[in-house]
């Protein structure tokens, strides 16, 4: 299958392409003119560079593509002051029309966990995919947009389409002073007090990549969403991981509650073969090899 992944370059579109690449597809993939391209090269047949919401563009992109994943975000007009016009213009509007001109193609979205916010009380702390979508962000607004017109252009069009959502997505990012625990491990090493209140739920990056492959030509996933997260941790957890990797003590402060108000039904996930059972173990796993990539 020859598959077309829009934001290819960056953490999680990087790791589709090479689970794609290693499942015997091919991948034309779009990436922006200033992004890195060097980690890409053996998993990707062809690029297309331009930037998401550029239309001139996605007739080279979807030429010979079987199927469309679509990852990229445009994250500058969600910075602080928002831009929401440009935003409007790249996210949203850009998302839609993409999904209109890759039909009647197979068309994967990359959503988000932060489709929910406001979890209703009658789903007793657990949410599953029928929880309505109530986000607290413009960006979780934003996804929670484009999964209506799938929805629409799956059951009014019969296009195949669905949505993964993962929430704190961990793994070692190109960019490794990206990857999820790089802060911590500098403040541990620095032997500075560790206080960051919260946490949340977190993926492996590989996990993602495998619930993207588990959707492709499988007409089971058509029409739905995928919740993605396999555990939950304070970033308390995160610093004490840290501090006894490295072997050091740490002065850390474990006031926030050690358990979530909130869990992410598994079931769905399951479905397609992703067990998400790496637990705090898998935390602590992907912290060893940070580590040993920092030193």
């Amino acid at each position: 299958m020859h598959v077309a992944v829009t934001g290819v370059s960056g953490f999680i579109g990087s790791t589709i392409a090479r689970h794609l690449s290693e499942a015997g597809h091919t991948v034309t993939g779009l990436v922006r003119a200033t992004s890195r391209t060097d980690h890409i090269e053996a998993v990707t047949e062809r690029l297309v560079v331009a930037d998401q919401g550029d239309d001139r563009v996605w007739p080279k992109l979807l030429d010979g593509a079987d199927c469309v994943i679509h990852n990229s975000v445009d994250w500058q007009p969600l910075k602080p002051p928002a831009d929401l016009n440009r935003h409007l213009q790249s996210n949203l509007i850009g998302s839609i029309r993409l999904l209109d001109a890759a039909a009647p193609r197979p068309f994967v979205f990359i959503s988000t966990i932060a489709v929910h916010h406001d979890i209703r009380p009658r789903w007793n702390g657990r949410v599953d995919e029928d929880h309505p979508l109530r986000p607290a962000s413009i960006y979780g607004a934003y996804k929670a947009a484009v999964e209506a017109h799938l929805w629409d252009a799956h059951f009014r069009l019969g296009q195949c389409t669905c949505a993964i959502r993962p929430c704190g997505v961990y793994g070692i990012d190109p960019r490794l002073e990206r990857s999820v625990g790089y802060p911590i491990v500098r403040q541990i090493k620095r032997g500075k007090p560790f206080a960051r209140m919260g946490g949340g739920k977190f993926v492996h990056v590989d996990d993602v990549a495998a619930a993207v492959l588990a959707t492709l030509g499988n007409e089971d996933a058509a029409g739905r969403a995928f919740n993605l997260a396999d555990c939950y941790a304070r970033w308390a957890d995160w610093a004490q991981m840290t501090a006894e990797l490295l072997g050091v003590e740490a002065d850390i402060d474990f006031s926030s509650p050690s358990q979530p108000k909130n869990v992410f039904a598994k079931d769905a996930a399951q479905s397609l073969g992703i067990s998400l059972d790496r637990g705090h173990e898998g935390i602590r796993r992907h912290l060893r090899d940070l580590i040993d990539r920092m030193a």
